[in-house]
């Protein structure tokens, strides 16, 4: 038998001593990894197996108007949620939820035996009214659970709908301001966890993990309600009287750029848009639409010709004969006959297309383009709404006489609204092109604290202070003694410009009597404070000149929205010139503490309507200085004494 020397029998202990010192550092080592390194991670692995989650949406953001006011908010409406193993009796439930939600029985049966940890009933049991609430709370069915949830609510309906947009049944948006700002509007999920065995059930003794939701911020805009409603009630009579393809109207801040009101039609409300087809709540008409701008474009061209000093709008003459002659076409004047020999500032009053004909070409191509270029046109204004269109303007290249004599009266190029708008605000409130928005403030809804303030962006300056007043001045007169007559607000100074621009058909060709006929108005014209644009598209049983259809709209537009927003009113301004059927109106007297008999020989043009007892005037309505129609009915009070 072979003998184990004490050399090898201490060098296996030694051996085995090592590999089991080994084997321990090995274990060692992967116990401090496993603890250290990855036991977070594994932490969390065997939480998730154990735990279950139910979602709590949080609130969105609130958009608001510039003095607070609601215009799209949060209503609540909680979701159903089933945990199909906490369910005792699936036959039972299912027929409960069915009869609850108005759903097929076997399609319930279907959610709460789902192999699932939990399960979200879509789309019945998605934002159910407050009946389908109650039902449920008070069933109390086990396994089967209210997610706190809201859907969007808009408080003024249809108006503001392009605008404002919608949000879908997720709560994200999808359209407009809410599509625009989703990620600030939307917060962050909350959720609460709670633990269950195996089979799912949920284990009483481990308490429930609640993670609040993080709400949206609110958006207060631009938009101004006083404003915007007074435009939804003008489009609406315009529909109605009309029957018009479309209308738009924006009104801006020229001084920054914000958007005071945005409206047009066809609109929709925003809480059944599927009602609607798509073509009505995917396209925001003063935003995307693009079609030639007619004779409201002629404010750049007599911009530019007043900034290169090739006019002087009192003492340079134009004789209109009726047309005039241009690369071997004949354009025409839309007076027959011509406006004959007028100034440069009766040719603008005028609206004479041969007359702004006559300032493309002293201008030329190159500083016409450029000046078109500088105030905006053929691209983005970038306001801050999806979906904006960029218009269509001439190629240089082929940009010849006939082209440069049409785009200096605004035909054969394309642009859109809010670019007129933009381009207009730019040339009466001293030269400066402003990029047009909405969004204001960011607000945190809990603390009211403004998280974020959005500053009006001046892009560039296009003409000089000089040149501004100028213009401001020339159409100031447009409405007091011009084609813009009917756009005259009495206490106001009001400055605007007509437009009548024939639309071009599928096949390329002008049509017949179908004209987008336009009015835009600024006022106060000497310190201008809202500019407002308005467009109908063919409309119906009227005579289709923007001075006839538009330019009363924007005059109503523009008078109630400065007494909303209490600009004082102005009467240095211009006085109308009145042109039959027209009268003038009259100055309301004052009459207070006259007698009775003494009335006569002050209203000679005023109806009377008498209240009250005895010969002394005690009060009159309106107040004195009123301007109104001839025959209209004044008030008068009556006491037994002057008082």
């Amino acid at each position: 038998m072979k003998r184990v020397s004490a050399v090898t029998t201490k060098k296996r202990i030694v051996a085995v001593f090592l590999i089991g010192l080994l084997v321990y550092v090995i274990i060692d080592i992967r116990l401090g990894y496993v603890q250290f390194v990855i036991g977070d991670d594994l932490t969390g692995q065997a939480t998730e197996l154990w735990t279950r989650d139910i979602e709590f949406e949080p609130e969105r953001g609130k958009i608001l108007d510039n003095h607070g006011e609601v215009l799209a908010e949060n209503v609540t409406a909680p979701s159903v949620v089933v945990v199909p193993r906490q369910v005792d009796e699936p036959k039972q439930t299912a027929q409960k939820l069915a009869s609850i939600l108005e759903m097929p029985e076997d399609e319930a049966f279907a959610y709460v035996t789902k192999n699932a940890s939990s399960v979200n009933i879509h789309p019945e049991g998605r934002k159910i009214n407050e009946k389908q609430e109650m039902a449920i709370r008070t069933l109390d069915m086990n396994g089967v659970y209210l997610s706190k949830d809201s859907k969007r609510h808009y408080p003024y309906g249809d108006d503001l709908s392009h605008v404002l947009g919608f949000a879908g049944i997720d709560n994200q948006g999808l359209m407009g301001l809410e599509l625009y700002y989703d990620e600030q509007l939307s917060g962050e999920k909350g959720s609460l966890s709670f633990y269950s065995d195996a089979k799912g059930r949920r284990l009483e003794r481990l308490a429930d993990v609640y993670s609040e939701p993080k709400d949206g911020l609110d958006l207060k805009t631009t938009i101004d309600t006083r404003v915007q409603t007074i435009m939804e009630r003008e489009l609406d009579l315009v529909a109605s009287k009309y029957n018009p393809d479309g209308a738009v109207a924006i009104a801006v801040n020229p001084k920054t750029g914000g958007v005071l009101g945005m409206t047009s039609r066809p609109n929709f409300h925003p809480e059944n848009y599927q009602e609607v087809d798509a073509d009505i709540f995917d396209r925001n008409l003063p935003i995307w639409s693009t079609y030639e701008p007619g004779s409201t474009f002629k404010i750049i061209t007599l911009a530019a010709a007043l900034e290169e000093g090739v006019v002087d709008l009192h003492n340079d003459h134009y004789h209109d004969d009726g047309d005039i002659s241009v690369g071997g076409s004949e354009l025409h004047c839309w007076k027959s006959g011509g406006h004959g020999h007028q100034s440069y500032l009766e040719v603008v009053q005028n609206s004479c297309n041969p007359g702004f004909v006559s300032l493309g070409q002293m201008l030329g191509k190159e500083k016409l383009f450029s000046y078109i270029d500088q105030f905006g046109f053929g691209k983005k204004t970038g306001i801050d709404l999806q979906g904006e269109g960029t218009g269509i303007l001439f190629k240089p290249e082929k940009v010849g006489p006939v082209e440069l004599a049409t785009t200096a009266f605004g035909q054969g190029v394309s642009v859109t609204p809010i670019q007129q708008v933009m381009a207009v605000s730019a040339a009466v409130n001293g030269g400066y092109l402003y990029e047009p928005y909405i969004a204001e403030e960011w607000i945190d809804p809990k603390t009211s604290s403004v998280q974020k303030q959005v500053k009006p962006v001046m892009k560039k300056r296009v003409i000089s202070e000089a040149t501004s007043k100028e213009i401001r001045q020339a159409l100031e007169s447009v409405v007091a003694q011009g084609t813009g007559r009917p756009a005259y607000v009495d206490g106001y100074r009001v400055g605007g410009k007509t437009g009548t621009a024939q639309k071009v058909g599928p096949d390329g060709r002008y049509m017949k009597n179908n004209y987008v006929v336009s009015f835009i108005g600024f006022a106060p014209a000497d310190d201008p404070e809202i500019v407002v644009y308005v467009a109908v598209d063919n409309p119906k049983n009227a005579v289709q000149f923007g001075g006839v259809v538009a330019a009363p709209v924007v005059g109503r537009i523009i008078g109630d929205s400065l007494r909303a927003m209490e600009v004082k009113p102005r009467t240095e301004g211009l006085e109308k010139d009145y042109q039959w059927p027209e009268q003038p109106k009259v100055e309301v007297p004052d009459v207070v503490g006259l007698k009775r008999k003494e009335l006569q020989e002050y209203m000679t043009n005023l109806s009377i309507e008498t209240s009250g007892k005895g010969d002394y005037i005690v009060d009159q309505a309106p107040k004195p200085g009123t301007k109104v129609e001839q025959g209209a009915k004044i008030r008068i009070y009556l006491a037994e004494n002057d008082r």
